[in-house]
């Protein structure tokens, strides 16, 4: 773990403690704190609003067209992920932003990005919902290995959707049924199964076992607040890239 060289920075009316270093200029860590633009010195991101519903966008960013704004989002994103190590070639990810709008401009509430094109089939690379929107109720393969956040988020996303699934099914049921269910890798829904305790050995095989623990684990994560994506406002088409777009030149 590498030791934070700036001690908090202050978004708009947010003061936020610093988890990690992130090579800014030496400058900025001369002071008590470092104020850095709540739009990133943008009111909205530079690229194609995707979706909108309510007070909620996301934003399509090709890190090779928005150089400058990808950089200072990478640069700020390392102080929250231990595990991040692109801050500069940013050209070979596509960035997706999610905003609240007001009247003065959409703030930026956090991001993932993915690669143009992947090798190994990951469909996510880094996901960040910024310290100060965290724990607020809102809501393929992730690259590995996940930063310590990426892997809480996601061991709670697959969870609660492989137990919903496990919840509502009655009888004998695959992990290849629930990986074309879900669109869940089935290394991943294993990997899932074992953190829930719930594989077991039983008359020589392996068996999911579904305990009481487990089901109320579920209902009370059902309880929760949560915002769910409607896809009637989605206007996106996957985009496609010529071979010279998909690497830093």
């Amino acid at each position: 773990m590498t030791q934070s060289n700036i001690d908090k920075i202050i978004m708009g009316a947010n003061e936020v403690e610093t988890w990690y270093f992130s090579p800014y200029p030496e400058e900025f860590t001369y002071s008590d704190a470092v104020y850095i633009c709540q739009f990133l010195l943008m009111r909205h991101p530079p690229g194609n609003e995707i979706y909108r519903k309510d007070d909620l966008s996301f934003f399509e960013i090709d890190g090779r067209k928005q150089k400058k704004y990808c950089r200072n989002l990478c640069l700020l994103s390392k102080l929250f992920l231990d595990h991040k190590t692109l801050y500069y070639d940013v050209d070979p990810f596509m960035f997706y932003i999610m905003t609240k709008n007001d009247d003065v401009g959409q703030h930026i509430i956090g991001y993932f990005s993915k690669e143009k094109q992947s090798a190994e089939e990951y469909n996510l690379a880094c996901i960040l919902t910024l310290p100060q929107n965290q724990r607020m109720g809102k809501t393929g393969s992730p690259e590995k290995p996940l930063s310590d956040l990426g892997l809480l988020s996601y061991r709670s996303y697959w969870a609660d959707v492989i137990l919903e699934i496990l919840y509502k099914y009655k009888g004998e049921i695959l992990i290849s049924e629930i990986s074309d269910m879900t669109a869940i890798c089935s290394e991943d829904i294993i990997h899932t199964l074992q953190a829930l305790d719930m594989v077991k050995y039983y008359k020589g095989q392996y068996i999911l076992c579904l305990s009481e623990k487990n089901m109320e684990y579920h209902e009370k994560n059902m309880k929760k607040t949560r915002i769910k994506i409607d896809p009637s406002c989605i206007s996106w088409v996957p985009p496609k890239f010529q071979q010279h777009q998909l690497r830093f030149i």
